[in-house]
């Protein structure tokens, strides 16, 4: 069956990356206790470096389940609640609004906040912590938002959630994911680093040479390697690294989790569950989103800035789940979501 699994994904990757197309992609299914890697193109077109199983890429708003884990890590060890209010851990948090948004309902992004830096025209600002606290302030509500009754979609919410993480623990958010999520998983090539002066991941040599170069979904090249982008001007606000074997590694957890820690794992299920029914295909967990299809049910999570693309895509019924990283804008994630997981579950049969 692993031969038919390959099969349906590379028979569906590869019209995707062909040569004529910008950078690389590199894909992990996870299925069965077994993991097949998919390769394609360049993590360098100017070197014409192979994109491999250990490329790093940048992930984009896949970090986000990662702040989501963390939360519902917290929970479970009762270091923190999902209805506490953000302003317990950020008194600065004055607004009428904010200060009646729970940690849930930013973590479901439920709370109804946003943010200019959320949506076209993007700004060409950044701000620094004290301006995001004032953004959220001063923000009312729009269209009759009522916190936790309606979703939408906020990269301030997560950075806000950075914040309150950071001062509920007393420690920095790449310090969190490494303790309490990389280490534990065994994603040793994971991180979350600095942004230099030159908007550039403060790496070390060694993993710098394993990143990728982003190019626009025409080949332009957009950024140095190891590009990182930010509307938020303080530490934490970049984007994390990974590779495609780690991030197999964080799906077999989500899936299977057989080998990791009991409170981890009950973590990672805890933010997949569905938290808001947005409508009868689509509902919002922990940073994930549910998709319901005639077939199958999908927990997934899409990610991208203008030089970057990614995807991880759950089946938890049948323990299966992908992960799609390109280093280039606009890649067509959909595929996972609406062909290659049903496919995949309908090869698997009745479940």
């Amino acid at each position: 069956m692993i031969a038919q699994m390959r099969d349906i994904v590379a028979n569906e990757l590869a019209p995707t990356a062909t040569p004529d197309q910008p950078g690389g992609l590199a894909a992990a299914l996870y299925a069965g206790g077994h993991v097949e890697f998919f390769n394609y193109g360049f993590a360098d077109d100017a070197t014409q470096r192979p994109v491999t199983p250990d490329t790093l890429f940048n992930l984009g708003s896949l970090r986000k389940p990662f702040e989501a884990t963390l939360v519902a890590l917290g929970t479970l060890h009762g270091e923190l609640q999902l209805d506490d209010r953000l302003a317990k851990y950020l008194p600065e948090l004055t607004g009428d609004y904010v200060r009646r948004i729970t940690v849930g309902e930013l973590v479901t992004h439920t709370s109804g906040m946003l943010l200019p830096t959320d949506h076209p025209p993007w700004p060409s600002d950044t701000f620094s912590r004290a301006q995001l606290i004032d953004m959220f302030n001063s923000w009312r509500p729009q269209a009759g938002e009522v916190p936790g009754k309606q979703r939408v979609y906020s990269h301030a919410g997560y950075v806000l959630l950075q914040l309150v993480l950071e001062r509920c623990y007393g420690a920095p958010i790449a310090r969190l994911f490494e303790q309490r999520i990389f280490k534990p998983i065994g994603m040793n090539a994971t991180s979350l680093p600095e942004r230099g002066e030159d908007s550039r991941a403060v790496m070390d040599e060694a993993r710098m040479q394993r990143a990728v170069q982003g190019y626009s979904d025409q080949g332009m090249a957009i950024g140095p390697i190891g590009n990182q982008q930010s509307y938020f001007d303080f530490p934490g606000t970049g984007q994390m690294f990974s590779s495609p074997r780690d991030l197999a590694a964080f799906v077999a957890a989500c899936v299977d989790g057989h080998s990791v820690d009991p409170h981890l794992r009950e973590a990672l299920r805890m933010t997949q569950h569905e938290a808001f029914r947005v409508n009868e295909k689509f509902g919002q967990g922990m940073a994930w989103e549910t998709v319901h299809l005639p077939e199958v049910t999908v927990v997934d999570k899409p990610g991208g800035l203008n030089n970057a693309s990614g995807y991880i895509g759950l089946v938890p019924a049948l323990r299966i789940g992908i992960v799609l990283l390109a280093n280039r804008g606009e890649y067509p994630h959909e595929i996972a979501r609406y062909r290659i997981l049903p496919a995949l579950a309908k090869l698997m049969g009745p479940h």
